[in-house]
């Protein structure tokens, strides 16, 4: 027996196969749906834009806000970006030193360990808190 016929004839198998499948159970494919995401993607959530960052800059005075230290700083998030609800806000981030991927800086410290992830909580409490101190005393 030829090799080609008999590959031949595997295809044509396949294919009666196949074609069996589909009239049998039927192939009834759901159409794409035409509305939008009613919620935002964790991405769109987690954005930190312009105001963000430079209020937290200033909150900061250009210091990392766990260390002190005068480094590469970068606005680290204190909560994931699936937790935010809404927007980013300036209370859901920190100017802290980075990179993450360096262990050694700050943002290393509250992405990786579970004493940072405490801190991070802890330091996000305190915010709030400041934030709801600030609204008391001028409303």
């Amino acid at each position: 027996m030829d090799v080609h016929f008999a590959v031949i004839m595997l295809v044509l198998l396949i294919t009666c196969l196949a074609v069996l499948v589909v009239v049998s159970f039927g192939f009834h494919p759901v159409p794409k749906p035409k509305h939008k995401r009613n919620r935002p993607t964790a991405k769109q959530r987690g954005a930190i834009n312009k105001d963000v960052y430079t209020a937290a800059l200033e909150r900061s005075g250009g210091r990392c806000e766990r260390c002190g230290l005068v480094r590469e700083l970068q606005c680290a998030h204190l909560v994931r970006r699936w937790n935010i609800e809404g927007e980013t806000t300036v209370k859901d981030v920190a100017m802290l030193c980075g990179p993450s991927v360096n262990s050694g800086t700050c943002h290393h410290y509250i992405d990786y360990t579970a004493e940072g992830k405490q801190w991070a909580i802890d330091f996000r409490l305190l915010l709030y808190e400041k934030a709801e101190e600030g609204c008391d005393t001028n409303g």
